[in-house]
């Protein structure tokens, strides 16, 4: 049952790398060109977003999950070289899930704050607000490099990537490690459902609001633009921060389990780790979907990207005949 189970493990990451890759390039394509109508603000999270999304699939499962099986005995197997990889898989992963943070907390400035979302969502202060944030996690990731060992030494050049023994009982690595784990994704997590709640709470007490002054609650029924507005922009919102919580569920679970219960090794807590794992890389794959169900602009410039390569072939075919 483990081979099996491990077996289905890797033809999941085969097909997470086959969807998830070119999926991220094509969502990075169509919102930097800006024609899907949203806010230059808006287009600059969700192009982070899924730069880091992309990255999370390059390092955590081509580089490190798949070396073995397809880069065996290769640079990348050099402890310091794996451990750079480590470091960047951990700074993507970081990066994917605070984005998603820093959208969420947009989206509720410019719901829920009127008077600060003329000074708070621009383009401008989108770039200082995601700059700032990928530096930080560059330089919070970097112990980790200091963390790993190699595991056996071959003409001096040493080889593999194991925890050093003292990271699971120096006081100041498990520290460290609790740190981690705290800033992701429990912190997040809060911060997500937290932003969440208080976003759904303004929007029905200020729906109540215009449909009273509307009229509306008297059977009458007007068309509203700015409740439209309003509700596609939730309607985004809500796709990706629910779909982030909703995949990165299981994984959290798995860690307050360990808390109260200890680790338990057992075939079923090691499905639980691996499934939480699998689930955490899919929340990489699924915001370029969201796009296309949420936003008819994102469908319409995907369909125009598809075409035109098949358009540009059937013309040079009649071009040569």
């Amino acid at each position: 049952m483990h081979e099996t189970f491990i077996r289905i493990e890797k033809i999941y990451y085969m097909t997470l790398v086959i969807i998830g890759v070119p999926v991220n390039l094509l969502a990075i394509v169509i919102l930097s060109r800006g024609k899907c109508g949203l806010s230059t603000c808006t287009t600059r999270y969700l192009v982070a977003m899924a730069m880091a999304d992309l990255l999370v699939i390059i390092t955590d499962v081509i580089l490190w999950r798949f070396k073995d099986d397809y880069f065996p005995w290769t640079f990348l197997d050099i402890t310091p070289v794996c451990s750079v990889i480590i470091v960047l898989s951990r700074v993507a992963t970081d990066c994917s899930v605070w984005f998603t943070v820093t959208f969420t907390f947009d989206r509720f400035v410019a719901i829920c704050c009127q008077k600060l979302k003329t000074k708070y969502c621009t383009a401008k202060t989108a770039a200082v607000v995601l700059t700032t944030t990928c530096i930080l996690l560059c330089f919070k990731n970097i112990p980790f490099y200091f963390t790993y060992e190699p595991g056996w030494i071959t003409d001096n050049v040493p080889w593999g990537c194991y925890n050093k023994l003292n990271y699971f009982t120096e006081p100041g690595w498990v520290g460290f490690d609790w740190f981690d784990t705290v800033l992701t994704p429990l912190l997040p997590f809060a911060l997500i459902l937290l932003l969440n709640t208080l976003t759904v709470r303004h929007i029905l007490v200020a729906s109540r609001v215009r449909k009273g002054l509307r009229g509306q609650s008297k059977g009458k029924n007007h068309s509203d633009p700015e409740l439209e507005s309003r509700r596609k922009s939730v309607i985004l919102l809500f796709s990706i921060s629910g779909s982030f919580i909703l995949l990165w569920l299981v994984f959290v679970v798995q860690f307050l389990h360990y808390i109260f219960e200890g680790a338990i090794l057992t075939f079923s807590v090691y499905v639980f780790q691996k499934v939480g794992s699998m689930l955490r890389l899919l929340s990489c794959c699924t915001n370029t979907f969201i796009y296309g169900v949420t936003q008819s602009r994102f469908r319409e410039q995907f369909k125009s990207m598809v075409k035109y390569p098949v358009a540009s072939i059937i013309q040079l075919i009649n071009k040569q005949q």
